[in-house]
């Protein structure tokens, strides 16, 4: 049994110690506070992640009065299924990936985050600080999903504020007002997505939601109407959440760590490896659960039949067993097995989307700016399950 408590303020704010005193002891540990099971090391949670005995089993939350919306964008969620439901529509929603979207957004990705970077140089002009999460990591990700998806600008300042709602549901000791706003979320979020997927269907454009609408597989086979209004929730909750935090951390790793901040302006080649290791130095999502459908044996425990088992990406990042020096950022690490997009049939559909957004973000910062300082200590967020920053104080020098 593990004495790692997620709710203490030191872990929250840096749980790798924790992770690495617990990994020394076993593999895996059973948390009571959790009610399961959670893996410290690089290969069982691999193996979590990968092991098709231990799956997405999504159970409503109750009472199911309270909580429709929420349920019904997690039933036909992409990342709460099993095959073979799972197996048909990721492929619907890969063919509708596989039209080049990504590709077309990439010129446009880089001219916004070359135009974010310059507002924020311009208001800090080398000596006031300016929060680089609300002017540009939080800001380029949701343009990129609406954008990707055909969302009118005047309505994108709504998604952020819906995502944020919705995913504060992941984390462990939730208060009621927090479950009540996250459902609120969720049924706004809902019929907005269904009344721009009726005007996609009268008016298609070029955008992804067009060909979510219209895309059918060899079979015939498309999406319901539930599956596609869940599959853009999820595009958008899961794409600029993570892109986000890893903005935010990994800024602020960089900045911390100022002969890999140098390191990476001198030489911009190393820029994809980089996006990598920032990936794993702090990962943006640190637990990930499966359900066992059987009896499974995982480092040296049995998982019950039932019983849930978590990967701590986090954790399985920092394995010494894998990584060279785990807690040294090397921007130009070149074995980088990390698990941060997830592993196996739920390996992250937006991982290329992600890479694009996060080369652009990070090398608008490195080629716009001289100088980058921390203006004072970065503030986290209070969460353990998603792993980010609330405000990143900073000073640009053109």
């Amino acid at each position: 049994m593990t004495p790692l408590d997620l709710t203490d303020p030191a872990v929250v704010a840096d749980p790798y110690p924790a992770f690495a005193a617990a990994r020394a002891v076993a593999p895996v540990q059973w948390h009571e506070g959790l009610g399961l099971w959670l893996a410290f090391t690089h290969a069982e949670s691999n193996a979590v992640l990968r092991d098709r005995r231990l799956g997405r089993i999504w159970r409503d939350r109750t009472p199911g009065e309270r909580f429709g919306s929420f349920n019904l964008i997690h039933r036909n969620a992409l990342l709460e299924m099993e095959p073979p439901e799972h197996t048909r529509l990721r492929r619907l929603v890969s063919a509708a990936f596989a039209r080049g979207h990504v590709e077309r957004l990439r010129p446009w990705v880089q001219e916004l985050a070359d135009s974010l970077v310059d507002g924020l140089v311009e208001r800090s002009g080398g000596a006031a600080e300016v929060d680089v999460l609300s002017g540009m990591a939080e800001e380029l990700p949701v343009a990129v999903i609406a954008e990707l998806l055909g969302v009118p600008e005047a309505d994108r300042p709504l998604l952020r504020p819906w995502s944020n709602a919705i995913v504060k549901m992941y984390e462990y000791g939730r208060t009621e007002a927090v479950e009540d706003a996250a459902e609120r979320a969720a049924a706004e979020f809902v019929g907005y997505l269904r009344g721009l997927a009726a005007e996609r269907r009268r008016s298609p454009g070029e955008d992804l939601l067009t060909h979510l609408v219209t895309v059918r597989d060899s079979d015939g086979d498309r999406l319901t109407e539930d599956e596609l209004v869940t599959t853009c929730i999820l595009l958008l909750n899961a794409g600029h959440e993570a892109t986000v935090n890893v903005s935010g951390n990994g800024l602020l790793a960089l900045l911390e760590h100022r002969d890999q901040l140098d390191r990476l302006r001198a030489d911009p080649a190393l820029l994809p490896t980089a996006i990598e290791e920032l990936m794993r130095f702090d990962s943006p999502l640190q637990l990930f659960e499966r359900t066992a459908t059987e009896d499974v044996e995982v480092g040296g425990v049995t998982v019950r039949r039932g019983q849930k088992v978590a990967a701590l990406l986090g954790a399985a990042n920092r394995d010494p067993a894998v990584f060279a020096a785990p807690d040294t950022l090397d921007v130009g690490r070149a074995d980088n097995p990390h698990i941060s997009f997830g592993a196996g049939v739920h390996f992250c559909i937006g991982a290329p989307l992600a890479r694009v957004e996060l080369q652009a973000s990070f090398g608008a910062l490195l080629a716009r700016t001289t100088d980058l300082q921390l203006a004072r200590p970065a503030r986290r967020r209070p969460e353990f399950v998603i792993r980010g920053l609330a405000e990143l104080p900073v000073v640009l020098t053109r």
